[in-house]
């Protein structure tokens, strides 16, 4: 069955393959504009084309799988968002509008990693495509339209070094950069920058989620006030000629020394600036750690969304008959015969009529009692009821604009509602039928049991007379 176009219009494209009727998709090309996160740290605007995929026709009990390419339109690109040694990844999460014998949502997802170390605005990879699927459980014609797409960035979990000589570190004056230190001091890189100003001061812009401060113990060194983001770190000042105990140091120039630390930030960019307390004392500067932690969710304000600008085009599936294989197939027999109705009820119950269950024989109503004529046959049939309980799982959502939430699965549970026959065993093998009323049947077998009885007694008669007509005839 060809796929139906509505509203075909503006720069939405439709390709309909020619297939046969089990296998027939349909190919809606769509167009899309992605503003804000990480569209902002690259081209500001990223426009991309997309191609969804949708089958057409279906039989009940297939599931509606929905295929979404997507590529970048032209040359803008999604930037990387911040300076990451260990690149990150793009996760990409569409939604696809159900309209008409199912009102819901699908939403494909997809990712994929980003290779090697990036700085602020490195092209980001798209991943190939994204998917998602909702099981058929009844006929019926639908109307699928793609909606908005959401491109997020994840960083990875990490903690990178960042030498005294980076250039996005900023120093005021008064500093000295020692090149080629001994490699005994232990010194990152064997560098490091060195004052003896009081107030001199070096100031570092990162993004994670906590930061080390490294240099070296020195009895020769002086307090170091440290801030964050403009306000006192914790703790506000250290003292690197001093252990942890507060005790002087004997050292000199041991180096590699994680002397503060602090985390539990807030995942964004933010700012450190140590600064050189008093004059004629050493501050020193080795290196920065920059520690990331792993993220539950990828950071909100490098979400780009992205928003439809081809017009707005639909595709119709239709859902049709076929072998449910969630249902028995019926038997064939005069007396059995398939509901025509299997399709379950709103309130997620099957009515007496939608059981996919053989009908009772003749000796038993729908509802499962006894009907008035005796059944013939030994065997009991079962009740409609008896059958498995059907399971049916259908991606639902509320209608209305769609939200980054999860998609919302119902679960529907058929549980027929026609009573069960009543089992009452009357001293054989129990057979899941109720007793029969005695019938005309019955009185046969009590008259023919007396006739019987009449006979032996009359027999009995009449060989006492002959007994005795031989006992007269002897004497």
């Amino acid at each position: 069955m060809a796929a139906l176009a509505l509203g075909l219009a503006g720069t939405a494209i439709v390709v309909v393959p020619s297939m046969t009727a089990q296998a027939n998709t349909a190919d809606l090309v769509v167009d899309y504009a992605c503003q804000q996160g990480i569209a902002t740290s690259g081209s500001g605007t990223v426009y991309l084309r997309t191609k969804l995929t949708v089958p057409t026709t279906l039989n009940v009990g297939d599931p509606l799988n929905v295929a979404w390419k997507l590529n970048y339109k032209d040359a803008t690109r999604f930037g990387a968002p911040a300076r990451l040694p260990n690149g990150g990844r793009i996760e990409v999460t569409g939604r696809v509008n159900l309209t008409g014998s199912w009102i819901g949502q699908l939403q494909p997802k997809g990712s994929v990693d980003q290779p090697g170390a990036m700085i602020k605005g490195t092209p980001l990879n798209l991943p190939d495509g994204i998917a998602d699927f909702a099981y058929t459980d009844r006929e019926g014609t639908l109307t699928v339209k793609p909606g908005r797409l959401f491109v997020d960035f994840r960083p990875p979990a990490s903690e990178v070094m960042v030498n005294d000589d980076d250039p996005a570190i900023t120093y005021s004056g008064g500093w000295e950069n020692l090149e080629g230190q001994p490699s005994g001091d232990n010194d990152y890189h064997l560098d490091l920058h060195r004052t003896t100003v009081g107030g001199a001061s070096a100031s570092f812009v990162f993004t994670g989620t906590g930061v080390d401060y490294v240099a070296q113990r020195d009895r020769r060194a002086g307090p170091i006030d440290i801030e964050v983001d403009g306000q006192p770190g914790t703790p506000p000042r250290i003292d690197p000629s001093t252990n942890d105990d507060g005790t002087p140091v004997n050292d000199a120039n041991k180096g590699g020394q994680t002397l503060w630390k602090f985390r539990g930030l807030k995942y964004g960019e933010h700012t450190i600036t140590i600064k050189n307390v008093e004059d004629a004392k050493w501050g020193q500067l080795d290196a920065f750690r920059v520690v990331t932690r792993e993220l539950v969710n990828p950071p909100q304000e490098y979400r780009a969304e992205c928003t439809l600008i081809s017009a707005p085009v639909g595709i119709e599936v239709t859902i049709g008959g076929g072998d449910n294989p969630a249902s028995p197939s019926p038997d064939s027999s005069p007396d059995t015969s398939a509901s025509p109705d299997s399709s379950a009820s709103p309130s997620g119950s099957v009515s007496p009529s939608a059981s996919p269950t053989p009908t009772p024989t003749p000796s038993q109503s729908p509802s499962g009692g006894q009907s008035p004529s005796p059944s013939p046959s030994p065997s009991a049939s079962r009740s409609p009821n008896l059958a498995p309980t059907q399971n049916y799982v259908v991606a639902v959502v509320t209608q209305g604009s769609p939200s980054p939430t999860a998609t919302k699965t119902v679960t529907l549970t058929a549980t027929p509602t026609v009573a069960q026959v009543a089992i009452t065993p009357q001293g054989g093998a129990q057979t899941g039928e109720a007793p029969e009323r005695v019938s005309s049947s019955g009185m046969l077998l009590i008259g023919s049991g007396g006739a019987l009885l009449m006979i032996g007694m009359l027999s009995g008669v009449a060989m006492l007379r002959r007994r005795a007509a031989h006992s007269g005839e002897r004497s």
